[in-house]
C-alpha cells in the first residue's frame, strides 16, 4: 500500500490575519491565496521565481532586513508585514527608479495601459520621480520577422529569459553586463533576426511587462497579453520530466 508523504502546515499572521501555510509555499504565495495584494513586477505564476524587482518586500517581526515574499518560506509562528509606511516608501523609490533609469515616457508608449510598470506607479501613488533621468541612447532590435526588441523599455525582469529557459526549453535569451550596463540578449549577443535557437512562438513577448518585447505591426488597444498558457505549460512541463 503507497503512503502519503506527511504533510507539514505551519501558523503564522500576515498582517494580522491568522494563516496556515505549507513548509513549501512563499508569503507571496500564501498573502495570494488569502487576498493579500503585495506587488511584483518580475514574479510570475508559472515561472520560477527570481527575487530581482524588490517590489514584493515585507517586514518580519523580529528581523530588521527587509525580505522578499516571493523568495521567503512560511515559518511556524512568524508574522509579517505587508503594508508598513517603510515599505510603501521603499516601493515607491523602486518604480521611481525603474523610470528614470530608461526611457519610459507612458504618453508616446504603445503600451500605454496595457503595461505593469505603469500599473504599480498609479498603485503606488508615484506621480513624478524624484531621481535623476538617465536617458540612455540604447538601440531598438527589430531585425526579427515578427517581434521588435526595444532596450529603452526593459526592466530586467528576465521573464522573457526565463519562460525561454522553462517553458520553451531553447534559452534563446540570457542578460550581458553588470549593474546600469546589463541588457537582455538572443544568443551570444546576435541580433535578434539572425538567431538560430528562437522558434518564433512569442512567449518571450506575451510575459514582457513593459511591451520592450512587442508584436510587429500591433497598436496599443492590442497589446492585452495573453499569459493563461504558463501555468498549464508548467504542468505538462513537469509531467514530462
Amino acid at each position: 500500500m503507497r503512503r502519503r508523504a506527511k504533510v507539514s502546515i505551519k501558523t503564522l499572521k500576515i498582517d494580522g490575519i491568522d494563516v496556515g501555510a505549507r513548509e513549501d509555499e512563499t508569503i507571496l504565495e500564501l498573502a495570494q491565496e488569502n487576498g493579500i495584494h503585495i506587488p511584483t513586477l518580475c514574479h510570475m505564476e508559472g515561472l520560477s521565481e527570481y527575487g530581482g524587482c524588490r517590489l514584493c518586500l515585507v517586514e518580519v517581526k523580529g528581523s530588521n532586513k527587509l525580505q522578499s515574499a516571493c523568495m521567503t518560506y512560511a515559518r511556524e509562528g512568524m508574522e509579517v508585514f505587508t503594508k508598513t509606511e517603510r515599505l510603501i516608501n521603499y516601493r515607491r523609490q523602486i518604480v521611481e527608479m525603474l523610470f528614470s533609469e530608461r526611457n519610459h515616457i507612458c504618453s508616446v508608449c504603445v503600451s500605454n495601459g496595457h503595461c505593469d510598470l505603469q500599473n504599480l506607479a498609479e498603485t503606488l501613488g508615484v506621480t513624478h520621480v524624484r531621481v535623476p533621468y538617465l536617458y540612455p541612447n540604447l538601440p531598438v532590435d527589430a531585425s526579427h520577422e515578427y517581434f521588435t526588441l526595444d532596450h529603452n523599455r526593459c526592466v530586467l525582469c528576465t521573464r522573457c529569459v526565463r519562460v525561454c529557459h522553462e517553458i520553451e526549453w531553447a534559452h534563446t535569451w540570457d542578460v550581458m553586463g553588470r549593474g546600469v550596463n546589463s541588457r537582455v540578449i538572443t544568443d551570444l549577443n546576435q541580433p535578434w533576426g539572425l538567431s538560430m535557437s528562437c522558434t518564433s512562438c512569442g512567449k518571450c513577448v506575451q510575459v514582457c511587462p513593459t511591451g520592450a518585447l512587442s508584436e510587429k505591426g500591433k497598436s496599443a488597444g492590442e497589446m492585452t497579453k495573453r499569459r493563461e498558457f504558463l501555468p498549464y505549460l508548467q504542468m505538462m512541463r513537469e509531467d514530462r520530466t
